[in-house]
């Protein structure tokens, strides 16, 4: 027995599974469960550059022979749905599951979507399980189920699941051998004169899916009196069992297809059936689909956000068991740029600059808040590039500010590229900044294709970043540190400038505070502070002010000795410190 997180339930299950390959795109909440899979034995693990690159690396493995997995959070299977809906028609050789990581509450997301549509629009089986142990039995299973069906599996997990440890039943690995590979362009090429039978073929299976979501073992009924029953999934059911330990319920492993016969003798059984499903009403409207009449909760649950068991008591009058309230006078603890981020100063000039800046995906997505306050829009991965040519079209003829795009080394490999490509295809001017800070660091400092590192730690070769942009027909692309001010300052100041109507490209690159840990001697706040609040406009965590009368002050144990507060300050009134204060790294 074991304690394990979700992801890593996943990951072991898939092992367990025999799968040889593992593919994916880092994104909370699913990142752990590749680093996890890439550290057992017999296995081959890589970044993708993104979703879509990943399932189709993994289809191609299938088709020849081998079981893979690949993993996304759930805005990831949005880019990856083009290959996904296909692969449901061409259905798979080895088994290939596809964990789609959910977060609802958007803790780490810019939206809070429901992947249970996808399943149903691209009609692929859906496993939901509730806890670690369901996670690795489900995952394990789901091999099995797409060789057996011959289509591709979904595991969802949200990021109660993912990151929940639960006790788990580990098993030993089985050999799954390589399935022979046999040509047959009537299943892989999906051109109208084979797709046209393959959409056939896939209507059939789902019959036959529907038939084995009845008699599966993965729809459990747990009883507990007849006047109520609820239906749910996932961790909700961890949630509903605590709120309403007398309600029977009907926790549901396959969410898509739904099982009619197990649902309609569950609602035949109670007086009144429920669902009680988070951030979505897929479970709901389904049901209903079925012809099962639903009662509503005598109070309506939050159509957004995660569930807890004191919502669910709250919706369905249940009185709360005595607790300690949750104090009122916690101060708020804000997101910030870490101390000694590289990419503080960017937004610094930028917001000096009042510019139009169109953002992208990643820990710089904190340029938006104050101080800093510099960044207009946040949509998706690659969209500050493209955002910003839009921009720039709309505001041809009208007088406004310089408008900027934003955007890492890592989202720029995963989809800024073809961005930027089509700006330079329609010739269109402004600027874009590139942030390499060497890794990708929102989700943990992974790998990519600028940095040269791969997930299992492979001789690699890492991607000429300005030489790619130049090949893409980018004249003007100049490489700028981002921890000198003045150089910042000039380098934005002359791209954006008013008679440059043309693209200009700005590499800022260094790595990553968290990267090497290292620190230089710190910095201290000295009697010359005048309480002009220049440095800290900088929003540096290390970095605050006295209430009552101004002051800057610098906390050592927080201040790694970048040196991006003394290039504001007016008045000499940050010194640095001799090396000999130095305690080690952080």
């Amino acid at each position: 027995m074991e304690l394990l997180s979700g992801n890593e339930a996943i990951a072991r299950g898939a092992w367990e599974a025999g799968a040889r390959i593992g593919v994916a795109y880092p994104g909370t909440p699913s990142t752990e469960t590749l680093e996890t899979f890439a550290r057992f034995e017999g296995v081959y693990a890589e970044w993708c550059v993104n979703e879509k690159v990943a399932v189709e690396v993994g289809v191609g493995a299938s088709a020849a022979g081998a079981r893979v997995l690949a993993t996304m959070k759930h805005v990831g299977v949005n880019v990856a749905a083009d290959p996904l809906f296909t692969a449901s028609y061409t259905g798979v050789n080895g088994g290939f599951v596809i964990l789609a990581a959910d977060d609802p509450g958007m803790y780490s997301s810019q939206d809070e979507q429901d992947s249970h549509w996808y399943a149903r629009a691209a009609q692929i089986p859906m496993l939901d399980p509730s806890d670690s142990a369901e996670a690795l039995r489900f995952t394990r299973d789901a091999f099995e189920i797409s060789e057996r069906f011959d289509v591709p599996v979904m595991i969802r997990s949200t990021v109660r699941v993912s990151h929940t440890r639960t006790p788990v039943e580990v098993g030993e690995r089985i050999q799954a051998e390589l399935r022979p590979y046999r040509k047959d362009a009537a299943k892989w090429v999906m051109m109208p004169a084979y797709a046209k039978p393959r959409r056939k073929a896939q209507l059939e299976r789902n019959d036959r899916l529907t038939a084995w979501a009845d008699a599966c073992p993965y729809n459990e009924v747990v009883r507990r009196g007849t006047q109520m029953g609820v239906i749910c999934a996932g961790a909700v059911y961890q949630h509903v069992a605590e709120a309403l330990p007398d309600a029977s319920v009907l926790k549901l492993g396959v969410t898509w297809p739904l099982p009619p016969r197990t649902l309609a003798g569950f609602a035949a059984s109670v007086d009144r059936v429920y669902v009680v499903e988070e951030a979505s009403g897929y479970l709901g409207e389904q049901v209903r689909v079925l012809g099962i009449a639903l009662s509503d909760a005598p109070h309506p649950l939050p159509r957004d956000g995660e569930l807890t068991p004191g919502l669910i008591r709250a919706a369905f009058g249940v009185e709360a068991p005595a607790h300690t309230a949750t104090p009122s006078d916690v101060p708020p603890r804000p997101p910030a740029l870490c101390p000694g981020c590289p990419h503080r100063l960017v937004f610094k000039e930028l917001s000096r600059m009042r510019a139009i800046v169109t953002g992208d995906i990643g820990c710089y997505t904190l340029g938006a808040l104050a101080p800093l306050s510099a960044m207009d829009a946040c949509l998706d991965m690659g969209a500050s590039v493209s955002m910003s040519h839009g921009f720039e079209l709309a505001l041809a003829d009208a007088e406004h500010p310089p408008v900027v795009a934003v955007i890492g080394d890592s989202t720029f490999a995963h989809s800024g590229l073809s961005s930027l490509m089509s700006t330079v295809y329609n010739c269109g001017a402004g600027t874009v900044c590139v942030l390499d800070n060497r890794t990708t660091a929102m989700t943990g400092r992974q790998g990519n294709p600028f940095n040269g590192e791969t997930l299992q730690g492979r001789i690699s070769r890492e991607v000429d970043l300005p030489g790619l942009i130049r090949a893409v027909g980018v004249d003007h692309v100049l490489e700028v540190d981002p921890h000198d001010a003045k150089a910042v300052r000039s380098a934005l100041r002359e791209a954006t400038r008013e008679e440059a109507d043309r693209l200009s490209v700005l590499v800022f690159k260094a790595p990553c505070v968290l990267l090497s840990r290292e620190r230089e001697p710190g910095y201290l706040v000295n009697g010359n502070c005048r309480a002009c609040g220049a440095c800290i406009s900088l929003g540096c965590p290390a970095l605050s002010k006295d209430p009552e009368m101004g002051l800057a002050s610098i906390d050592p144990g927080l201040c790694v000795g970048c040196g991006q507060c003394v290039q504001y300050c007016p008045y000499d009134a940050i010194e640095q410190l001799p090396a000999s204060s130095m305690k080690g790294g952080f």
